[in-house]
């Protein structure tokens, strides 16, 4: 299993925190982490990537410039954490709104807010966030929704921060995990990430660490998935299914037999899935980038099944391309009804975003004929070698 892209553009943010050299291991081989390499460069890091290995090396100075590449940051939302080190460092940060994949809303609200009662002043200029801080505070805060990104950007300012600052109702995601593991290892005080509460003390000085990064869940269930889809049989070695609890449960409902290994996970399927309904919810509910993927899945499946999108208003844009492939599917708000059919069929489709993406490419793996997937370099952006990995596993999967 690679590292999550989820949580390494969060790892590679959080190196600006501390001058010195840092490591990275169990690094992806995705676009993704080249971009955000390419924004680190442009404020000041030295960043080498050896992608056969699996490790970055980001060498970080003493001092690093405050202004983010409008360009890159457009390209993929994650990369907006800079934000909180960069105010905690330089006392003062320019980054430009965020951009990443088209699936609806995803405000910047809570950041802003959080960084404000954090003691920074924040404004939003020429289509670039501005934020100002003499020193940050520590200081209790509330988020209106459990948010990954606000969580994460409000943990990163505040390490640094003078006293101590709890954040309620935070995210609870692995990656958060991941995150305040690596941050512990540079010297930060975090107590109770993984929980709806965590408490940060503020620390003078980080410093450089090494640090691994946590198996990708997303990627995991997405193998999971197609080893259902296509009545299949894959071990997935390295995948955390205590990440993926109720995903895997879905999937054992479904019919498929899911045995825990020392170092994985297996999933086995000897018939056609069952319908089952899904409903998306942060973290430890069903996870809206699987979403897609189970889609997919119920199109093949027996029986009609509801999927409810309680995460993002866009995430059913793939519908419509689905549907090319065959698939009986009815979207009504925040819901689709998905009625299975035995079979898909071939047919040129479009992938909008990464996750989507990936569905189409699953289905692929269930109709008849070839099924063509344009803008697949969405794909590329959160799963390395996708069609090689598919491909070992006994697909016939062909990049043009």
């Amino acid at each position: 299993m690679t590292g999550a892209k989820n949580s390494v553009l969060k790892l590679l943010a959080a190196t600006l925190l501390a001058p010195g050299r840092h490591t990275l291991t169990a690094v992806p081989d995705i676009v993704d982490v080249e971009i955000m390499g390419e924004l680190l460069r442009g404020l000041g890091a030295t960043l080498q990537h050896d992608a056969t290995a699996g490790t970055v090396t980001v060498d970080v100075p003493e001092e690093i410039g405050h202004i983010a590449d409008y360009e890159l940051v457009r390209r993929i939302r994650g990369s907006f954490v800079v934000l909180g080190p960069l105010l905690a460092r330089c006392g003062q940060a320019r980054v430009g709104l965020p951009g990443g994949d088209a699936i609806g809303s995803r405000k910047i609200d809570l950041h802003i807010a959080g960084l404000e009662r954090l003691g920074a002043g924040v404004r939003i200029e020429h289509g670039d966030v501005l934020a100002e801080a003499a020193g940050l505070k520590g200081t209790s805060l509330w988020l209106d929704i459990p948010s990954v990104g606000a969580t994460e950007n409000l943990m990163l300012a505040a390490v640094l921060a003078d006293g101590t600052t709890v954040i309620d109702n935070a995210a609870r995601e692995p990656e958060i995990v991941d995150l305040a593991a690596m941050l512990s290892a540079m010297g930060a005080q975090i107590d109770g990430a993984g929980t709806s509460t965590v408490t940060v003390t503020g620390v003078d000085r980080l410093r450089p660490s090494a640090h691994a990064t946590v198996p990708d869940r997303i990627v995991a269930g997405t193998l999971a998935v197609a080893a259902v889809m296509t009545q299949g049989d894959v071990t997935v070695r390295g995948g955390r299914a205590d990440h993926l609890e109720i995903p895997l449960g879905k999937l054992v409902d479904a019919g498929a037999q899911v045995d825990l290994l020392v170092d994985g996970f297996r999933v086995r399927m000897n018939d056609r899935a069952r319908a089952v309904d899904i409903s998306t919810l942060p973290y430890p509910g069903f996870p809206t980038d699987l979403q897609p993927l189970f889609v997919a899945l119920l199109s093949v499946a027996s029986g009609t099944a509801i999927v409810t999108e309680n995460m993002f208003d866009a995430r059913f844009s793939f519908v419509d391309e689905l549907a090319r492939l065959g698939a009986e599917v009815r979207t009504d708000g925040h819901h689709v009804v998905v009625r299975g059919r035995p079979q898909l069929s071939s047919a040129p489709v479009r992938a909008s975003d990464i996750r989507a993406g990936a569905g189409l490419v699953v289905a692929g793996l269930v109709a008849d004929g070839v099924t063509e997937v344009y803008d697949a370099h969405h794909v590329d952006r959160g799963y390395a070698g996708f069609p090689e990995q598919l491909c070992a596993l006994g697909a016939d999967v062909r990049r043009a």
